[in-house]
């Protein structure tokens, strides 16, 4: 199937995810004992209360990601386009970040709108999209009200309609179901960069409430992108694209 694939039509994309709120203390009265029933799951006590204190504990670390508890901080993407002169291609990244999603997700959903939105001419790829990147960001558009653009419209489609998803994950499965393998580990089988060489997904939480550092969790995000977008050629059994031809249009400075 990759073979079939033009990488002009393909949209690479990660999104990074904190909790709704800083601390469980601020979450809302009727959402509190939700997660408490959650933190049952997490903490494997299904036969035990959970006290306010476990469920503060787990709350930080745990709450971004779920849809229901958490919100989506950053959402990176990555294009391939093909040089004028020698037709060689090139690394666009863009990042859709904010501190407030309803703006953040308009605006992505405006890019996927413009240029993303035939499932039979274009794609999505990334690294475990269809179990968390895509039903997340389904998710958080329904809780903010905003339409979903077509080519994101899959509740209740068959496997065979929702094949403009490219999961590199499930890609490196071949069928195999029982085990996940993280595109971390992936970079290094072969051969090429990981993303994690600064924060790693269980930080993002501290570093956007505590450290209100946006633009690092940016950075980070561009990097799953442009890792995701390595292993995927790699898939393909084509050369990576280098350094001086990746480029990336966020304003960090606008962060």
């Amino acid at each position: 199937m990759l073979n079939n694939v033009n990488l002009g039509s393909i949209l690479f994309l990660d999104i990074e995810c904190v909790s709704v709120v800083p601390t469980y203390e601020k979450l809302d009265d009727n959402l509190k004992k939700f997660w408490k029933l959650k933190s049952r799951g997490i903490l494997k006590k299904y036969d035990e209360p959970i006290t306010d204190e476990e469920a503060a504990e787990t709350f930080p670390d745990k709450a971004g990601i779920f849809a229901e508890f958490g919100k989506i901080v950053c959402i990176s993407v990555g294009f391939l386009v093909k040089g004028k002169e020698k037709g060689e291609w090139h690394i666009r990244l863009k990042s859709f970040a904010d501190r407030d999603e309803k703006k953040l997700l308009q605006d992505f959903c405006g890019l996927v709108e413009q240029y993303y939105n035939n499932p039979a001419k274009s794609y999505f790829c990334g690294h475990n999209i269809k179990e968390f990147d895509m039903p997340y960001i389904c998710r958080r558009l329904l809780i903010n009200q905003l339409p979903l653009p077509n080519s994101l419209d899959i509740a209740g489609k068959k496997p065979w309609e929702t094949a403009h998803f490219l999961d590199t994950l499930t890609l490196w499965k071949f069928g195999d179901y029982k085990n996940y393998t993280s595109l971390s580990l992936l970079c290094a089988v072969f051969g090429f960069p990981t993303p994690k060489d600064d924060i790693d997904g269980s930080e993002v939480g501290r570093v956007f409430w505590e450290d209100d550092d946006l633009k690092r969790i940016t950075t980070y995000c561009e990097k799953d992108v442009l890792a995701t977008i390595n292993l995927f050629m790699k898939y393909k059994r084509m050369e990576l694209i280098p350094e001086d031809k990746i480029t990336s249009a966020t304003d960090f400075e606008l962060l």
